[in-house]
């Protein structure tokens, strides 16, 4: 599903820009009033910024230390002061968001002020304590770690289908994920992994009480929680999308040995996503006997590696009041005409319960340029939620509401995205081809992953329990 391209795409996950800047030529005596590293910018450092940027992670870079971050303050300096850094590509008219990772004016001023002063180091004693990163992990010490079992080997050249590898889990009793953390074992090559819970095999038809009930004892399967627009053609005055099938509009899940069985979604990664720590009081459920699917992809870079990726968890001390769960708006059917420099391609999903939505992660690959998402209520008011004017591939972010949205059953969620695919975007791998669906970073995906819960439907027997 989310790919990145290059080693470069990597090096771009990095909470501080890094222009190679000397620093050579600035005076050597700072302004008596400048801000020192060791009392006003560490601390900031430390907030926002070392989480990527420190020794073994994905920045180019680590900023732990003065001596680290000295050759860099002029660089650090010019990316914040024109918001390149940290990145952040949300519209802040429309939503308030929980992972916002813009700095404050303040913030910006002071490293601003650091680097026109000289870069001073400081007193010793105004340091502060460096974070602490339990055993490499940013969510500190996981409960539990689980990894591929092999390296996987990745060409030199080529292409690299989808691989789906099992793992595992060995759970006796059903756990709550609260947080998780993924780890590349070559953040080079991987440019995504989807990390899925697989229950166990349901019983044979027939066994239980629920398959051996009379018909009239066994209830209506519930409708649909979602009800996907068909499609969704491109706009009129437009080049249409070419349909689809349902079959080639769902993901193929499928390893050289063939069809793989997988389930709901429980973490991942993607440039820019690779954490994700669920509010308190919310979890995902991981039930005993789960098997882990990672799906991988993998982009050759040039020379031979090989890649032994890792999910670190942390569980909920018990069960939680809200179950979260996940689930996509994609359409499948998208078509980009060649040399398009503005084209809109949409997608929209009805709601059939009422929901709580948490958080959304736009995904095109390198032709997508912005989205918006709005919801239409049932009385028909419709309401922007998320708006990214300037989307990039090589930072994606799963956008968490600070106040979760209540949308009531009957709600249209609508996204629109626009593609780039003329010779004006550089990173277009061909302004001149027609442009659709598919797994590689050449090709395009109109997709949208959330995170929900279905809200509790309260009764005299009921009342704190999930309905479905």
């Amino acid at each position: 599903m989310i790919e990145s391209t290059t080693k470069q795409v990597a090096l771009a996950l990095c909470a501080v820009a890094v222009a190679t800047v000397s620093m050579a030529g600035q005076s050597a005596t700072p302004a008596a009033s400048a801000p020192t590293f060791n009392h006003e910018v560490a601390p900031i450092l430390y907030k926002n910024c070392t989480n990527c940027h420190r020794p073994g992670e994905i920045a180019p870079m680590s900023l732990l230390t003065y001596k680290d971050a000295r050759p860099w303050a002029k660089s650090i300096a010019t990316q914040v002061g024109k918001g390149t850094m940290p990145p952040w590509h949300a519209d802040p008219a429309h939503g308030q968001f929980l992972n916002d990772r813009r700095l404050s004016d303040a913030d910006k001023a002071t490293l601003v002020s650091w680097a026109s002063g000289g870069a001073p180091e400081g007193k010793p004693g105004d340091l502060p304590a460096a974070p602490s990163y339990d055993g490499g992990w940013t969510i500190g010490t996981p409960d539990a770690i689980f990894s591929m079992n092999e390296d996987y080997p990745i060409p030199a050249a080529g292409e690299v289908p989808y691989q789906y590898f099992e793992i595992a889990t060995n759970l006796t009793e059903d756990k709550w994920v609260q947080a998780f953390e993924v780890k590349a074992g070559d953040p080079k090559t991987l440019h995504h992994v989807i990390v899925y819970a697989r229950p166990p095999a349901a019983s044979a038809p027939g066994q239980g009480t629920a398959a051996g009930a009379p018909a009239a004892a066994r209830q209506a399967p519930p409708p649909p929680l979602f009800d996907f627009a068909p499609n969704m053609e491109i706009p009129a005055g437009q080049t249409g999308g070419r349909p689809l099938p349902p079959e080639e509009r769902k993901p193929a899940f499928k390893n050289q040995r063939g069809p793989v069985r997988i389930g709901p979604a429980v973490g991942g990664f993607a440039p820019g996503q690779f954490i994700r720590v669920y509010q308190e009081g919310t979890a995902m459920k991981l039930p005993a006997g789960t098997t882990l699917v990672f799906q991988m992809h993998y982009t050759p870079y040039g020379k031979p590696a090989t890649d032994r990726t890792r999910i670190a968890v942390k569980y909920a001390k018990q069960p939680p009041a809200t179950q979260l769960r996940w689930a996509s708006l994609q359409n499948g059917a998208l078509h980009i005409p060649p040399g398009a420099s503005d084209h809109r391609v949409d997608a929209e999903m009805t709601l059939g319960s009422d929901v709580t939505l948490w958080s959304m992660l736009p995904h095109t690959h390198v032709r997508g340029k912005r989205w918006t998402y709005e919801a239409i209520y049932p009385d028909g008011k419709r309401e922007t939620i998320l708006s990214v004017p300037n989307y990039d591939f090589n930072w994606q972010t799963d956008y968490v509401f600070k106040q979760p949205l209540k949308l009531p059953k009957g709600t249209k969620l609508h996204a629109t995205a626009w593609y780039d695919n003329s010779i004006g975007n550089r990173a277009n791998p061909d302004p001149t081809k027609d442009v659709w669906w598919g797994d590689q970073t050449w090709e395009e995906m109109m997709f949208t992953g959330l995170t929900f819960s279905i809200d509790l439907v309260k009764s005299s027997n009921t009342a704190g329990r999930e309905e479905r």
